[in-house]
């Protein structure tokens, strides 16, 4: 067994810095290094769900105290303008650019991925991600509207998508946790989630540091957050390493008969989105976050309509009577709203993909689908009671169940196709969030603009119709899941085409499987250490949230 030890974890002769071979484990290393580098990575990306604390200083750029406004400036003419402020609308394509980039890029090389491993992934992804942020800096300084979609939207959002960049810390972790799957997942995109839990306090902090009487502070906020988040990307793609072939944590057996859904066999990327469970799965995504992302778009303006004065004091004063300095203090109530549902967002992550270790993943998608209905189809009335407690109840577990649904399903992806492609089958999927990230929003706000239009004043009635909606969606959702069954054989590859796609790693061609020397881990200092790096900034993140929300409940 010494024999096989060796080879299973030694480094391929002539292997490059950024090689897959570079980075198999040897024997000694502690696999619950792995998380830590995963959410260095999802920490700094998840930043874009917080870039729109940007665009009211950005909608100042030329003006500094108030907007230079063009009366006929046109989309066109904005991508172009030097005289012009930017609209906030303007501005918030580089938000549908992110997660459109983010699947496109994902489901284009996620083969790639799988082939040269997470740390050559990861160098890409940091540069461009980093190096977006900075071309955006530029087109802040020369206020050309197009250089700031070109760097953050387009390169900073293949950044997102590609290698590290959401992707390839899922499919190590599944593969360096076999026996946890769905906990393992949940570490790395629960990351994803807090990006913007700790960016966009720092970018505030940022911004007002370098704000001059000529500057909003946004270009120097850029170069400073692409330094630092670079740094912590690079560390991160470093600190990755991967399990040899046939390597299982020490006493652990795969649980072959324990369910039919999970397999211990494994789906060819050419294969996957051939079989009808893909496309099943993909819908189950699709449905789960547009109903999600929608609300998560609209929180603060809806809960400021919906209960307006009752939020300082004045339960019979509507939305629309209230005076601007009133807008102004609910607006600031609103805002922890929004920072609680983050948290909400953030621990759904973990906690329902760790549950779904325990009840299936397929469970666990049913339990999303019945309890959302239930909560969207009971909001309205919460509204109309005016009881603020269980309507923000309400949506902090829909929220919570709308992050876990992207934390469950790579491990969903897992038990169904195995885990030797599972990141570039993962990549593909997420072009079921490209999808939702542009029907949801678009079913929230136009539904809404539909009933200003009718004449419905801003208040419960505005947003019944929507959540009976966004309802109808879980239910087909559910319908989906319930389609979801085992593949039969014919999908999977021999033991011949697995081995000879892992013929790299010398553990493979030693025959073997077992731990090599690598046991389960525990958490020494090295391990501590290296949770401290990425905890201590989320414990700062969860605490300033804590005190914007302070104000909701008084």
């Amino acid at each position: 067994m010494t024999a096989a030890d060796t080879s299973g974890a030694g480094i391929v002769a002539g292997a490059g810095l950024l090689d897959r071979e570079r980075i198999i484990a040897q024997p000694g290393f502690n696999r619950w290094l792995v998380p830590p580098a995963a959410l260095a990575i999802h920490l700094c990306i998840g930043m874009a769900y917080g870039f729109s604390v940007f665009w009211l200083p950005l909608s100042k750029s030329l003006g500094i105290s108030a907007s230079t406004a063009c009366p006929d400036l046109t989309l066109a003419s904005a991508l172009f303008t030097t005289s012009c402020d930017w609209r906030v609308a303007d501005l918030g394509w580089i938000y549908t650019l992110f997660f459109v980039l983010l699947g496109c890029s994902a489901a284009i090389w996620g083969g790639w991925l799988e082939r040269v491993g997470p740390r050559k992934a990861g160098f890409v992804s940091a540069c461009c991600w980093c190096g977006g942020i900075l071309v955006a800096a530029v087109g802040v300084m020369t206020h050309q509207l197009w250089l700031m979609w070109l760097g953050a939207g387009v390169i900073g959002g293949i950044g997102l998508g590609l290698g590290l960049g959401y992707i390839s810390p899922v499919s190590t972790l599944i593969k360096w946790f076999p026996d946890r799957r769905g906990m393992a997942t949940g570490m790395a995109i629960m990351g994803f989630g807090g990006g913007a839990m700790i960016g966009a306090p720092l970018a505030n902090l940022l911004m007002n540091t370098f704000k001059t009487d000529t500057s909003v502070g946004v270009w120097q906020t850029f170069v400073v957050m692409a330094v630092i988040y670079f740094v912590f990307m690079m560390g991160g793609a470093f600190g990755y390493r991967i399990p040899p072939a046939g390597w299982r944590p020490e006493g652990w057996t795969a649980p072959a008969a324990k369910s039919s859904m999970i397999t211990t066999k494994h789906v060819h990327l050419r294969d996957a989105h051939k079989t009808k469970q893909f496309w099943l799965i993909w819908a189950v995504l699709c449905l789960n976050v547009s109903a999600g992302i929608g609300v998560l778009g609209m929180a603060s303006p809806m809960l400021q309509e919906i209960f307006a004065g009752s939020l300082i004091g004045l339960p019979d004063v509507g939305f629309a009577q209230l005076d601007a300095g009133q807008k102004a203090s609910i607006a600031t109530i609103a805002a922890g709203f929004a920072g609680l549902l983050s948290l909400f967002n953030i621990g759904g992550r973990f906690f329902w993909a760790s549950l779904s270790d325990k009840i299936g993943r397929k469970n666990t998608y049913y339990t999303f689908f019945i309890l959302g209905i239930v909560l969207y189809a009971a909001a309205p009335t919460l509204a109309d009671m005016g009881n603020k407690a269980l309507f923000v109840l309400a949506f902090g577990i829909i929220l919570s169940m709308y992050g876990g649904g992207f934390a469950t399903i790579p491990a969903y992806l897992a038990d169904i196709f195995g885990t030797q492609f599972v990141g570039a089958i993962h990549g593909r999927l997420l072009t079921a969030w490209a999808t939702a990230g542009i029907v949801g929003p678009v079913v929230v706000n136009y539904i809404r603009e539909a009933q200003i239009s009718a004449g419905v004043a801003p208040g419960p009635a505005l947003y019944t119709g929507t959540m009976y909606i966004l309802a109808g969606m879980l239910a087909l959702g559910f319908v989906a899941n319930l389609f979801v069954r085992p593949l039969s054989d014919k999908w999977f590859m021999s033991d011949a085409e697995v081995a000879a796609l892992q013929a790299k790693s010398a553990a493979a061609s030693a025959g073997p499987s077992g731990s090599f020397g690598i046991g389960r881990g525990g958490f020494d200092a090295k391990a501590a250490l290296a949770w401290a790096v990425v905890g201590i900034p989320l414990l700062w993140g969860v605490w300033v949230t804590l005190k914007a929300t302070f104000a909701l409940f008084g």
